[in-house]
């Protein structure tokens, strides 16, 4: 059934006071996030915050649920971190490499992925290549094909790129690694809670994301995805006393499944946030979900190409909630400024942040659409943008 826009936008102040298209960036919460992550804190200033924490066990508890529910997976294959840099730095920094090891990416990868890959392969001597991409923009099987052999010990692939609105064939990649017995690391920083994910689907070992992105979650939250045939053979780039337990006086252990990833300082109120956000996502199901950011972020593209000073630069055969574009002799920064200061939220995803990607020569405005965006915001960004 059609999902209901209007009780959606009810169900979250910030949409009457702007029209917010930066989802990509940071979505709006529901008001049910927000009191959760309130009514906590709240509760650490009565009573403390240890005691707080011992009261929200199983609220927190359930966050593990609701996640693994999410991704199709075990909740005992789920760890709760503080963002989705966080999340994949805990998955890739436990891998070891040597020289002569070879990493495969994607030209869509995210910066922050890129420099770590980077940094490894300066340490290790393991080397990095970037995949070739298909006529549509996105990685090519192909390619990744021929790759595959026994000294590639990692791909690692960003699903939604920041940069762009195309969907990476997550699946088919997962295809491809698991026969070729390869593990596969999924950024899903852009994808959760914009398109239905299922590991055992999508065939990834590892999967990183945030809460505060497309699902609608409290900012410093992120959750990682370890299959339970990987984890026990992974050793975390550290331990803390939440994540091993000291044995002996030379001896540890360190914890079974995803819980190793975690440490033992986090954010309570946040942790119960997310698990909310994460509830409220699968009550309205990632299909109509995404189904409806399809559908609004369509009608965005159609429109900008109607304006003739304005160029669309969105590749992919499969498109997302993330639009990108420019304006003729004018900077997207200061595009993006006058957009807000008319109340209307953008951002902007920079070339430099872009380095595997030759398509990426210039800054972009990204507007970004969730469920609650309408068709009346979409003619305000329009009507606002300069001539």
């Amino acid at each position: 059934m059609p999902l209901d826009v209007d009780r959606a936008r009810r169900e979250t102040s910030g949409c009457r006071e702007v029209a917010h298209l930066n989802n990509a960036g940071a979505a709006l919460p529901p008001d049910a996030v927000t009191e959760a992550v309130i009514d906590h804190l709240r509760l650490e200033a009565r009573i403390g915050g240890y005691e707080a924490a011992a009261q929200a066990a199983e609220a927190t508890a359930h966050t593990y649920s609701a996640v693994a529910e999410l991704l199709g997976c075990a909740d005992t294959e789920v760890a709760l971190v503080e963002n989705a840099t966080r999340a994949w730095d805990m998955a890739f920094y436990s891998l070891s490499f040597s020289p002569g090891d070879r990493i495969l990416t994607s030209t869509a990868e995210y910066a922050s992925n890129a420099l770590a890959l980077l940094q490894v392969a300066q340490r290790t001597g393991a080397r990095i290549e970037v995949l070739a991409d298909d006529e549509h923009g996105q990685v090519d099987l192909t390619d990744l094909a021929e790759r595959l052999d026994s000294t590639v010990k990692l791909v690692a692939v960003t699903h939604v790129p920041t940069h762009g609105g195309l969907v990476n064939p997550a699946e088919g990649i997962g295809t491809l690694t698991r026969a070729a017995g390869v593990p596969f690391l999924l950024d899903a920083c852009q994808s959760a809670g914009q398109l239905p994910l299922d590991v055992r689907t999508l065939g990834c070992d590892m999967l990183s994301a945030t809460g505060r992105k497309f699902l609608r979650g409290p900012r410093g939250t992120g959750f990682l995805y370890v299959a339970e045939s990987l984890a026990d053979r992974l050793q975390p780039p550290f331990l803390d006393l939440h994540s091993a337990s000291w044995t002996g006086p030379d001896t540890f252990t360190v914890a079974p499944g995803a819980r190793r990833f975690e440490t033992w300082e986090g954010n309570v109120a946040g942790k119960i946030g997310l698990g909310v956000a994460v509830d409220h996502a699968l009550q309205w199901g990632l299909p109509a979900i995404a189904e409806r950011i399809t559908t609004v972020a369509a009608t965005l593209r159609e429109r900008l190409r109607e304006l003739p000073h304005v160029q669309v630069h969105d590749r992919g055969e499969r498109l997302c909630g993330i639009v990108t574009f420019s304006v003729h002799d004018a900077a997207s920064a200061d595009v993006s400024a006058q957009l807000r200061r008319a109340g209307i939220n953008t951002s902007v995803t920079t070339a430099a942040n872009s380095r595997f990607d030759p398509h990426a020569q210039q800054d972009l405005v990204r507007a970004s659409v969730h469920y609650y965006n309408t068709t009346d915001e979409i003619d305000q960004l329009c009507a606002a943008l300069p001539r």
